[in-house]
């Protein structure tokens, strides 16, 4: 990241300069990864604990991806208004709230109050840490949203181990109570020691009028009605609904296939096949981030979209066909989600490209509200799976994926007119 491209005046270098802001802020979001990564290990101890079926406790589940997104427009506005690091303190406090309460819950509708609170917790950190990341850098804007974005994609294989060996251990209840608070306790104090405000954010966040959250509304109805926000919403559901299917449902599909405690060696290490699937993917997930982001700077955004639909599709056949081999779907399975992670740094970065960065936080706010639209697909496939095939399911986002890269060309075409 050249310093040039940084529009905060304090030292890059520094702990407190944008540079570092951005690495603070992906150190948030590898805190709060479990809350969604992890998910998938607390599916099937909670079913037999509680006798409750898969589906509905995937409705928790896409609850908590629901208003993690479909509220990401009130947390972009709260995020300019209130300045990022007073919400992503209380974006840390809501993220101990929601797992405690999952820790107790006896009921499914205690489930899904705390997922709700975890969702709401998560929108708000991402939020938080997204705006800090687009509004200080130009060129490499897509890299910089790239390093916020891999802490929730690498911090996941790390929580996701954690949380297997809490659960196996101490049991799901544990895991949630502690997670949650060791999260949420990470996040406050990130942002109450290392977070600052761009010099300009103290008039333009904190003294915000009703004024100018009307003309902020007016701009983001602007901007929802054009063509390229209406493609990159359909892109970002289709592409989104096969990503959290595979995150939410790892575990459901490995133990359907007869194949989550089958033992698989790689680099030397020997683990069963779910727990190295679990962290496979997030690794692999948050590598796709950066790196996307980063062939996006240098090609172009919507061929890069292009790109990595088709390897998703790819990856999603040949998964299709070789889920049953353990060692093949560890492998395919970080192939996938390896595709899977660069719609959350290519879109904030091409919406910021086409709409500017003065309203960039809300803007993104509301085409991340897709992935609340497309989390339905978990709950869906839990129904779909019901016989234990999975092809139907993958069949499903093998076609989303090829639409998306049809769509991702005709956004191409239809900017180069223009």
């Amino acid at each position: 990241m050249n310093p040039s491209e940084v529009d905060s005046g304090t030292s890059v270098g520094s702990p407190y300069g944008s540079a570092m802001q951005v690495v603070w802020c992906s150190v948030c979001m590898i805190a709060i990864s479990g809350l969604q990564y992890a998910w998938t290990l607390f599916v099937l101890p909670m079913s037999a604990a509680h006798q409750w079926s898969r589906a509905d406790i995937q409705i928790g589940f896409a609850l908590f991806i629901s208003l993690q997104a479909w509220l990401a427009i009130l947390y972009g506005m709260c995020v300019d208004r209130y300045r990022p690091r007073n919400m992503m303190f209380v974006g840390g406090l809501l993220v101990v709230v929601g797992w405690v309460v999952n820790s107790f819950a006896t009921s499914l509708w205690q489930l899904y109050i705390g997922e709700m609170i975890a969702g709401v917790a998560t929108g708000i950190v991402i939020a938080a840490a997204y705006g800090n990341a687009l509004k200080r850098f130009n060129k490499r804007r897509g890299l910089a949203v790239g390093v916020v974005s891999a802490g929730y994609g690498f911090g996941a294989a790390f929580t996701f181990w954690l949380a297997e060996h809490v659960i196996s251990s101490a049991g799901y209840q544990s895991a949630f109570l502690w997670l949650g608070i060791g999260q949420g306790t990470i996040v406050m104090c990130v942002a109450v020691v290392f977070l600052t405000d761009l010099p300009h954010a103290a008039t333009t966040s904190t003294h915000i009028s009703k004024v100018r959250l009307a003309t902020s509304a007016r701009q983001l109805w602007s901007v929802v009605k054009t063509p390229e926000f209406i493609l990159m919403y359909v892109m970002f559901t289709l592409v989104a609904a096969g990503g959290v299917m595979v995150a939410g449902q790892l575990s459901p599909i490995a133990t359907d296939l007869g194949i989550a405690d089958k033992r698989v060696t790689l680099i030397g290490i020997t683990m069963s096949a779910i727990l190295w699937a679990g962290m496979l993917d997030r690794i692999t997930n948050g590598i796709s981030r950066p790196f996307f982001g980063w062939l996006s700077d240098i090609i172009g955004r919507e061929i890069t979209l292009f790109i990595a639909f088709v390897l998703e599709g790819a990856a999603v056949m040949l998964l299709v066909k070789y889920a049953h081999d353990p060692l093949l779907f560890v492998l395919l399975s970080g192939l996938v989600l390896f595709a899977w992670g660069e719609i959350f740094s290519i879109f904030p970065a091409l919406c910021t490209d086409i709409f500017g960065k003065e309203y960039a936080t809300t803007n993104y706010g509301a085409l991340y509200t897709a992935k609340g639209t497309a989390s339905f697909f978990v709950p869906l496939t839990s129904i779909l799976a019901a016989s234990g095939s999975w092809d139907v399911p993958f069949y499903l986002v093998v076609t989303f994926d090829l639409i998306a890269a049809v769509l991702a060309l005709v956004l191409f075409t239809l900017r180069l007119r223009k």
